[in-house]
């Protein structure tokens, strides 16, 4: 047998095994959507050779935001052919531009935040085709008006979509974990048909595999065991899956998925005024549609596969389970679909942006990504390298790092369960010695993915930039050399991953491998904390929060470390691949910790504070309501009085669990909740014109 040692940062093939279909992917999962980094360019308006030639994306200084506004809301359609900026306007008829827009819509709930980063400001200028972008690009940063200048480029797939997957019926796919289930008996609390099969929840070890060399052992899992005994998700908390269209009619995800009430699909309406027209399940960036879909024949299911990961209902005899998806009986977290990729199509970065800062203006707290650019120290021969640090990645992409910065700060609420939002990235699949981006952005949470021996997948992203690992599969480890699939035995795949996939539209199930596929472990672990954590009226920071979850992960350096080597296949699929060793040496240090759900869950009620009774603004003559419950520990069960410091101000009244605050005269007043527990919470109660209207102007 031929064999090979792995250089630490030796790029590898990943594959993507969606029932028996092999994709080829490229830096963030054999599942993984990617976007390729341009060239570096020694000058700030240097762009990459594949900008979108007629479209740049500008940022104005603050000065400018006034102009801005007056021009924009004399054209009703949102859009105009010039700025009101003299200075601009000369440069942009040089251009010939033809379209001129503000990126993200204003939506009233959340515009006084949106300026307050500065959001507003960034644009979105259309020209003439033949013009060389270059030069426009230099122009228009030239201009003492314009503080940023990027190019608006189309992220890019790096798997093929050409391949199909293999069509399996559940009772194929029982029949491959047939042994699982006679092993594990009693292991899972719950009677999905499929779970026994999904070892990234709870893994009892000793799956069988012919590969000598392979192996499974217990506990290598997220310990979803301990933390389903506390909770199994709470409908409160939301996940906004970037990516391919989540499948929101698919049996074990409809009641999983998170509706906009105020919108009806196909109705041409945008009822709620977030500046989105039929966004009920969420929205198609790459469309600018509210119409979620999943039936291109380029589509591979990658979306609906995360999904199933962090909210497939649990309990319903159903197919596969997941990590806070709830029962039948007892909701669990939501998804939102925030679509990316559309069949052929991708979203610019511009839409990018817009569905991160969508995600949190509209309820999410977690952003699932299972896509970024590729390592910085992939295999140049195979990858083109992406940013080689977080300055670099700034300068390159600065509307993204707005954006993220955008949700981390601004998702959640002070006086909810989390205040800020958590970025979850994959951390890529080159085998290279650092995390791609954004998912190595110090502010974002990078994952890497493990085999179900603790062992590193073989193709996984690894650094000191990681900050946790989750189950991601491993084919080439656990996979026979030249076996690809059976249609009587898919055995083979169950060292990869399991979960919700749509097949030629219809609801189905799947196995995928990839740091794409541990980075839904661990937004699922986040989410289910973040669950319990409103159950137990437990407030953190994004920041607090992040820190729990790497604290009470598990050290994976004493643990796979017993070995030095790990044999693999390198491209098993086809016959005669040459065995190939990793060394593990390469990884201690760089694989952050491995999540572990139930240890978060039992550190959550002596971590982070009390929750508190929002302060409360309502205009003269209205009434604003606020449920108590919702701040206090079995708060349903509870009895409470109010007090108000002054009653020309403003009065409040409790009827059972509801406080309502009537709003007298302008001013503030103090007001107190006292508790039948025998706690109590003061709030500033704020009377002042147009307070639940939300203006900005």
């Amino acid at each position: 047998m031929n064999i090979k040692k792995k250089q630490p940062n030796k790029m590898k093939k990943i594959y993507l095994y969606a029932f028996a279909f092999v994709l080829l992917a490229g830096a963030c999962s054999d599942s993984e959507t990617v976007i390729e980094a341009p060239v570096i360019s020694d000058t700030p308006t240097q762009l990459p050779v594949d900008a979108t030639n007629g479209e740049l994306l500008i940022k104005f200084v603050p000065e400018m935001g006034d102009i801005l506004d007056r021009t924009m809301q004399t054209r009703a359609a949102g859009a105009a052919t010039r700025s009101g900026i003299p200075s601009t306007d000369e440069v942009l008829s040089i251009l010939g531009t033809y379209h001129f827009e503000r990126i993200f819509p204003v939506d009233p709930r959340t515009e006084v935040r949106t300026r307050e980063a500065g959001m507003h400001l960034w644009y979105r200028v259309c020209f003439d085709e033949n013009t060389d972008v270059q030069k426009a690009a230099e122009r228009l940063s030239q201009l003492g008006e314009v503080s940023k200048v990027q190019a608006n480029r189309t992220i890019q797939r790096a798997y093929r979509t050409d391949r199909k997957p293999m069509t399996l019926t559940p009772e194929m796919l029982r029949r491959a974990t047939e042994g699982a289930q006679t092993r594990t008996t009693g292991e899972f609390p719950f009677n999905d048909e499929l779970i026994d099969a999904q070892w990234g929840y709870i893994n009892p070890g000793g799956l069988p595999f012919e590969n000598e060399w392979a192996k499974t052992v217990a506990g290598s899992d997220v310990n979803c065991k301990e933390a389903w005994k506390l909770c199994t998700g709470a409908p409160e908390i939301i996940v906004a899956v970037l990516d391919e269209a989540v499948m929101y009619t698919h049996p074990d995800l409809e009641k999983s998925m998170w509706v906009n009430e105020a919108e009806t699909i196909n109705a041409g309406m945008d009822n709620d005024g977030n500046g989105y027209k039929d966004d009920r399940y969420g929205f198609n960036f790459v469309r600018n549609s509210g119409n979620i879909s999943w039936t291109s024949n380029s589509d591979t299911g990658h979306g609906t596969h995360v999904a199933g990961t962090i909210a497939a209902t649990n309990d319903n005899i159903i197919g596969v389970g997941s990590i806070a998806g709830g029962t039948a009986d007892r909701p669990g977290v939501r998804i939102m679909s925030c679509q990316l990729f559309d069949g052929d199509n991708g979203a610019t970065l511009a839409q990018e942006a817009k569905a991160i800062k969508y995600a949190a203006d509209n309820g999410a707290v977690i952003l699932q990504c299972s896509w970024g650019y590729n390592s910085a120290l992939s295999d140049a021969l195979h990858y083109l390298p992406g940013p080689a640090n977080e300055k670099e990645w700034a300068e390159l992409y600065p509307l993204e790092k707005e954006a993220l910065d955008y949700f981390i700060m601004n998702a959640g609420s002070p006086n909810g369960v989390i205040d800020g939002g958590l970025a979850i990235f994959a951390s890529g699949n080159e085998s290279a010695g650092m995390s791609s981006f954004p998912a190595a952005y110090s502010k974002c949470i990078s994952v890497s993915a493990i085999a179900a021996d603790f062992t590193p997948s073989s193709f996984t992203n690894y650094g000191t930039e990681v900050g946790l690992s989750a189950p991601g599969g491993d084919l080439d480890y656990y996979g026979i050399p030249g076996k690809i699939d059976s249609e009587y035995d898919t055995s083979i795949y169950q060292g990869s991953i399991l979960s919700t996939l749509p097949i030629n539209g219809q609801p189905g199930y799947g196995y995928f491998d990839g740091t794409s596929m541990a980075c839904p472990h661990v937004s699922g672990v986040a989410a289910l904390g973040l669950s319990y954590a409103l159950q137990q009226r437990r407030h953190f920071t994004a920041e607090e929060f992040v820190r729990l979850m790497k604290e009470t992960g598990r050290d994976l350096d004493g643990i796979f470390y017993d070995r030095m080597e790990k044999l693999y296949h390198y491209n098993h699929a086809a016959a005669g691949s040459p065995a190939t060793i990793m060394d593990l040496n390469a990884y201690r240090g760089k694989m952050g910790r491995l999540v572990d759900a139930g240890a978060l869950l039992h550190a959550i009620a002596g971590s982070g504070s009390d929750m508190r009774v929002p302060n409360v603004y309502v205009s003269p003559g209205k009434t604003t309501t606020l449920n108590l419950a919702m701040y206090f520990v079995n708060g349903e069960k509870l009895t409470y009085k109010s007090s108000v410091e002054n009653g020309s101000v403003a009065t409040a009244t409790v009827k059972g669990t509801l406080l309502e605050v009537n709003g007298v005269a302008t001013g503030s007043t103090e007001a107190t909740i006292r508790v039948s527990d025998g706690s109590e919470q003061h709030i500033t109660i704020t009377v002042r014109p147009n307070a639940n209207d939300n203006g900005w102007m």
